[in-house]
């Protein structure tokens, strides 16, 4: 019989190639991350485990922003003497950088990633992440309707206030980089600008930039204000952690297949990157607290960047960037962990789960930032 390779090339396969007759079954030790060849089609056999069972626990912990109740938030919102400027200006701020950059981490995964990842199961959670990234973008759509916010406004923050342009033009050059036409993996230049792309979004994207936007409006929820909102920043970061550990495990499968993609000076550049990111989110932490509100302040929030920056690296397998720094926020651990967290905004239960209990014990990984 002929060999299970379809219209081989130098980047492998997309999915999209010719069928042939009587090519032999696929086989585990065919499968590879990036520039596989066999065919994508085929989801069994797994050979990454790790990503099927993501995927369930990701179906496990459907929810939808319209189950949450936003009347006590509509009534606080309207209420002169319900929330002050500064607490007023972090929640808009938070909800404009959020509805646009969940939109940019969708894109990257369309445009860029799941074309270039060449093994069926990692993809079947891609296109589950895809769906979580719309239905985050959908629930601060439905915060800012529910509040009566100007929608223009929040979702233009991004072209509008320096520190939130700031990120997402950071992040968007990695998704253009990638989605340039005639752009394939398979040398190891670009298989290096594919990786950077995975550690930009999954380790830097969703691990640092959206972490001081998800303290703040936790904050309100733990001072029973904005409860609703809270709530559903609750569901999105346990979503976010999900996407976080996910893409670890993807990175560090593609270096244990590709060992001589993690070079030195390659080391060196992603550890500038996550200099960088702090720099930049400490930006918005500055810009978004300029007085102390709801018990914290933008110096409390360095010591948290250097403390993700250091679970970051370790998770890749850099040195810490920052001996030595501890986390100031300890509640957060909790929030994350679904089973510690029954009615963390005394609203409802908020382990919300469909199809049979949701685990999330056994992983070294699991975030607990």
């Amino acid at each position: 019989m002929s060999s299970q390779i379809i219209n081989p090339t130098e980047h492998g396969a997309l999915g999209l190639e010719q069928i042939k007759m009587g090519a032999r079954r696929i086989q585990v030790d065919d499968k590879k991350i990036i520039n596989c060849r066999a065919d994508l089609n085929q989801l069994f056999p797994l050979k990454y485990d790790w990503a099927w069972q993501k995927y369930l626990a990701a179906c496990a912990n459907h929810w939808m922003p319209q189950e949450i109740n936003m009347s006590a938030d509509l009534a606080t919102w309207k209420d002169p003497n319900g929330l002050t400027p500064d607490e007023r200006m972090i929640l808009k701020r938070a909800l404009g950088f959020f509805s646009t950059a969940d939109s940019l981490v969708a894109n990257n995964l369309v445009l860029a990633i799941y074309r270039h990842i060449t093994n069926p199961e990692c993809r079947q959670y891609l296109l589950r992440q895809a769906f979580e990234e719309a239905l985050h973008t959908h629930s601060y759509t439905y915060i800012i309707e529910s509040l009566g916010l100007d929608e223009s406004e929040l979702f233009n923050m991004y072209r509008e206030i320096p520190s939130i342009h700031d990120k997402a033009a950071w992040s968007l050059q990695f998704t253009q980089d990638l989605a340039q036409d005639g752009f394939h993996t398979g040398t190891p230049e670009n298989d290096q600008r594919f990786l950077r792309d995975l550690i930009a979004f999954y380790v830097i994207f969703e691990g640092l930039f959206f972490y001081v936007g998800f303290v703040q409006v936790l904050s309100f929820g733990r001072r029973n204000k904005m409860t609703g909102t809270a709530e559903q920043i609750q569901y999105i970061l346990r979503d976010e952690s999900m996407h976080l550990n996910f893409g670890i495990d993807l990175i560090n499968q593609i270096k244990i297949e590709n060992p001589h993609l993690w070079t030195a000076s390659f080391k060196s550049e992603i550890t500038q990157m996550i200099q960088q990111a702090v720099h930049l989110e400490m930006q918005y932490a500055h810009d978004t607290m300029p007085r102390g509100v709801l018990g914290l302040n933008a110096n409390m929030f360095e010591e948290y960047m250097h403390c993700i920056a250091n679970r970051r690296c370790a998770q890749i397998g850099l040195a810490e960037l920052f001996p030595g720094a501890k986390n100031p926020f300890p509640w957060m651990s909790e929030v994350i962990d679904l089973k510690k967290e029954k009615n963390f905004f005394e609203t409802r239960v908020t382990e919300y789960q469909t199809g049979g209990a949701l685990s999330w014990g056994g992983e070294e990984d699991d975030e607990k930032l």
